[in-house]
């Protein structure tokens, strides 16, 4: 009998019920993919930052790229502070924002990400005298030039610098008027990032609430490092829609049952949190249980080259790291369509192109589930209240 040739092969390798034949790399290779809590500036590459760092003559850094890629290798969290702060003093005008925003976009799509909200933190550069309108034109201008030669598409969330020390009121302030004042279209979302402990989440209630008023989606990080109550306060406070992290959400049963109730989805980033220490080990790490309690989660990268992952590696991890099937990784890859804010028609491109993917993988199409949002928007902080329900913010 004749061998079969390359085509042949091909078909046989991605037909329905090839689920078996292929590797987990051209399994996960295959997925289209939505990257839902990413940040910017933690994106950014040792190769750029040494051509930046020339750019502008800065001299304390490494001056090889080997040197600076053995800089950027994590040793633990304050270091990874360390080489994140690196990234933040080399932006410093409109065309490195530009390249950063393009290439980090263009990273993504090389991973088969068709959509992505990335999170950057204006405020950091503006308060070091970066001019706001330089930095908005500039990631702007990225997104739209990534966009046009692969199809990604991108939209921002402003993330608040939540630091122990600071006036952390007035940094929420400002970074939200710098959303309203230069974000445009491409802005869609108020977050929160920084360290959890020492920094409370109720004084960003006021912030918050202003961001929902004017049409913002709340999408603070909650329960990484801290316990469940700060995925309640979120909850109750910041009106969050997401939660970025929610690592400690399983402590808590009548959170776990809130969270299940509302559809209020979970961005997990595995490799991120075993390197902050908020687990041990892969082995220790939440998600499967969270996925066996029927919770709402998607899969991230957060800061990927800073610790050493990527989103492709992420769902490669989720296989065989944490054991998930086949299966439980296509839903998680199809759960972030929709837990992001895309407006439905995107969504709906998005949900015909899995339909192919499950086919050609041989796993089936998970069924739609719409969060309900607006229940996140007034939950109560007291585990035994039932959240009145709001209208949620408009899509933008």
């Amino acid at each position: 009998m004749d061998r079969p040739g390359p085509a042949e092969q091909d078909r046989e390798v991605r037909g329905q019920g090839a689920i078996g034949q292929i590797t987990d790399e051209q399994f996960v290779d295959t997925l289209p993919k939505v990257e839902l809590h990413v940040h910017l500036e933690g994106s950014m590459r040792p190769g750029t930052l040494l051509r930046l760092a020339r750019r502008h003559d800065v001299d304390h850094l490494p001056t090889d790229l080997d040197a600076l890629r053995a800089f950027y290798r994590f040793r633990d969290f304050d270091h990874f502070i360390e080489v994140y702060l690196a990234a933040v003093q080399v932006l410093r005008d409109e065309e490195d924002f530009r390249l950063l925003a393009r290439e980090t976009a263009l990273g993504l799509a090389e991973q088969r990400v068709r959509y992505a909200e990335i999170t950057f933190t204006p405020w950091l550069h503006v308060q070091r005298g970066v001019d706001p309108a330089a930095v908005f034109a500039g990631v702007e201008a990225g997104r739209l030039d990534a966009e046009r030669e692969t199809g990604i598409q991108v939209r921002w969330i402003t993330d608040i610098p939540g630091l122990p020390g600071t006036d952390n009121v007035h940094s929420g302030e400002r970074t939200l008027e710098l959303a309203l004042e230069h974000g445009g279209e491409g802005v869609i979302a108020l977050g929160l990032g920084g360290p959890e402990v020492g920094v409370g989440r109720p004084q960003f209630g006021p912030v918050f609430t202003a961001a929902r008023d004017a049409g913002l989606h709340c999408i603070p990080h909650a329960g990484e490092t801290t316990g469940a109550r700060t995925i309640w306060d979120a909850l109750e406070f910041l009106h969050a829609e997401r939660i970025g992290h929610g690592t400690s959400a399983l402590d808590d049963p009548a959170l776990v049952e809130h969270l299940r109730r509302h559809h209020i989805p979970l961005e997990v980033s595995p490799t991120s949190n075993l390197c902050t220490g908020a687990v041990a080990s892969y082995a220790a790490h939440p998600l499967p249980r969270m996925i066996a309690e029927g919770l709402d989660v998607n899969l991230n990268s957060d800061d990927p080259p800073m610790f050493n992952t990527t989103l492709r590696q992420e769902y490669l991890h989720a296989l065989r790291s944490l054991s998930l099937t086949r299966q439980q990784v296509f839903d998680l890859a199809a759960a972030a369509v929709e837990h992001s804010f895309l407006p439905e028609p995107g969504k709906a491109r998005l949900r015909a192109e899995f339909a192919v993917a499950a086919v050609e993988l041989g796993v089936t199409t998970p069924a739609v589930t719409t969060p309900a949002r607006s229940a996140s928007a007034s939950a109560s902080a007291q585990p035994a209240a039932e959240a009145p329900t709001t209208l949620a913010p408009t899509e933008r």
